[in-house]
């Protein structure tokens, strides 16, 4: 019969945990920070989502990924995002109370126009030979 050693349980019970809080902050600080972008910055004519926030184990950063709706470029979004991120921070560890406030670094998120591009091949493949627009 197999047996965890005692230290084994307990490093593996930790590490579920671990996993368990990374989620749970990532998931924070990704609700946090969607409200204080919209609050604070303003972009004209575009709709800017954080769709997902890694944090890294240390708390000391944390890649925020953002799609964009709208006719902006993703630079240009991106560099505004940045041009803010010292007071972004500072409101986020006004509403987030962390060991560390987390280094923001900011990517642009283009899986929703890449499943959109999915998903519009997928609808041509499935037209009759025949059948044109």
């Amino acid at each position: 019969m197999f047996r965890f050693a005692q230290h084994d349980k307990h490093r593996l019970v930790a590490s579920t945990n671990m996993k368990h809080r990374q989620l749970r902050v990532n998931e924070l600080v990704k609700r946090e920070l969607s409200a204080i972008i919209a609050r604070e910055i303003n972009f004209e004519g575009v709709l800017v989502s954080v769709n997902a926030v890694d944090v890294t184990p240390d708390l000391k950063s944390a890649h925020v990924f953002v799609s964009i709706l709208g006719p902006a470029t993703g630079a240009s979004v991106i560099d505004k995002l940045e041009a803010r991120r010292p007071a972004l921070q500072a409101e986020l560890s006004r509403h987030v109370v962390l060991k560390y406030t987390p280094h923001l670094v900011f990517h642009l998120d283009d899986s929703i126009e890449r499943g959109a591009r999915v998903l519009e091949i997928l609808q041509d493949l499935e037209k009759p030979s025949g059948e044109d627009e």
